[in-house]
């Protein structure tokens, strides 16, 4: 279960200025080449006592603030972005044989950046987020079921959905990206932005 990486390799030089445009550069060149969900990541987040806790997320934005995804704040991971605001993300698009890390400390979007996300989402959606208590135990399928119909037949299709006020945006403030790329013999490329008090650096990092 070992497979040999061979791609042109990633260089300094190559970079984009700032750590947002490459990142668009690498979310382009993923969804041209047709990858299965490619703002698909995984973030992790640890409880008060640093007991950590990682899950499948969607990026849904990203600016020079930071990256942005929304979630149910009364969920496992929302809970622990309050009680311990930091973070890591790994975006990974394996096919391409590449992965970008991200570390950093985690803020809520405003409440206009909520709502404004909430509005475009498919009205199914919209009702799953209402009416699911996630991360919590929940006694069967079916009472997850009921909760929804009763919440569509209160808001049929077409009709606004208000959000929740316990769901929204988290935002992840970078301190480091790195850009990832896969070499032969596991001599990878490793090129990390890292933000200081003059500015971003560039590092490169050992495989």
């Amino acid at each position: 279960m070992r497979r040999s990486y061979e791609s042109a390799g990633l260089d300094v030089a190559g970079l984009a200025p700032d750590w947002v445009a490459q990142l668009d550069r690498w979310m382009g060149e993923a969804i041209t080449a047709d990858l299965v969900e490619p703002n698909w990541m995984v973030l992790a987040t640890a409880d008060a006592a640093g007991r950590p806790s990682a899950r499948c997320v969607l990026l849904k934005g990203y600016d020079g603030r930071g990256l942005v995804l929304f979630t149910n704040y009364d969920s496992r991971k929302g809970l622990e972005a309050t009680a311990n605001p930091h973070a890591s993300l790994v975006v990974p698009w394996v096919p391409l044989q590449r992965q970008v890390v991200v570390v950093g400390s985690v803020e809520r979007t405003s409440a206009a950046e909520s709502d404004a996300y909430f509005a475009v989402r498919p009205h199914g959606s919209q009702i799953g987020a209402a009416a699911s208590p996630q991360s919590q135990v929940v006694g069967s399928r079916a009472e997850l079921d009921a909760v929804a119909a009763r919440m569509a037949a209160e808001y049929p299709e077409g009709a606004p959905v208000p959000r929740p006020a316990h769901w929204g945006g988290l935002r992840i403030v970078p301190e480091t990206v790195e850009f990832w790329q896969g070499r032969r013999d596991r001599m990878h490329d490793r090129l990390r932005y890292r933000r200081t008090a003059e500015g971003w650096v560039v590092e490169r990092l050992a495989p």
